[in-house]
């Protein structure tokens, strides 16, 4: 399992999971996207976005659209999606990274924190209150300085070891007994032996 950038021929998978999982598809990019993939089968298991707010003196970055198949939950995947992009906002000179989600238990584990919405950035105090009025009615604002961010050791390992199915077992070979033949007993009309 590794986690990389999206590319433009994952834009149509992208826009089908956002859509079936009802996240935010607000001014989409597929560039802005990263996915987790399974190296061994090459599926695609949960994906997460940077938006950029700018202002005439001032960036802020936001993760946003973060989500995970149902059938690779629990396996440390989204985990890994927010710490690639937290690393990313940081190789690009961001100090300090913002979520407005209702999902805070799950970003609180990493060193999110809340933050009152009057102390946001203007751009994202509009963003809160148009997903409040929209997508996201339980929406609130996180931070995380990014050199504070942590992962869980037991969502690393959990990474580590990720499937979507547990492996299935060999089907046994079908004999004659299966059908009700004794092979010491029966012949067979074309039998050469």
């Amino acid at each position: 399992m590794y986690v990389r950038d999206a590319k433009n021929r994952d834009e149509v998978w992208l826009l089908d999971q956002i859509d079936a999982m009802e996240l935010d598809e607000t001014a989409f990019r597929s560039r802005d996207y990263v996915i987790a993939v399974d190296e061994h089968t090459g599926e695609r298991a949960g994906f997460g976005r940077i938006r950029i707010h700018k202002t005439d003196d001032e960036e802020y970055c936001e993760l946003t659209s973060i989500g995970v198949i149902p059938e690779w939950r629990e396996q440390g995947v989204g985990a890994h999606v927010v710490e690639r992009l937290v690393t990313t906002a940081r190789d690009n000179g961001f100090e300090t990274v913002y979520s407005l989600t209702s999902e805070t238990s799950y970003l609180t584990q990493f060193g999110f924190s809340p933050v009152e919405p009057a102390r946001l950035p203007d751009p994202l105090q509009r963003r809160l209150e148009a997903k409040q009025d929209g997508i996201d009615p339980g929406a609130v604002p996180l931070r995380i300085d990014v050199e504070r961010f942590r992962m869980p050791g037991h969502l690393r390992e959990a990474f580590k070891n990720a499937r979507s199915e547990p492996e299935e077992e060999q089907e046994p070979q079908e004999g004659p007994e299966d059908f009700g033949i004794d092979p010491e007993e029966t012949s067979y009309k074309y039998d050469t032996g």
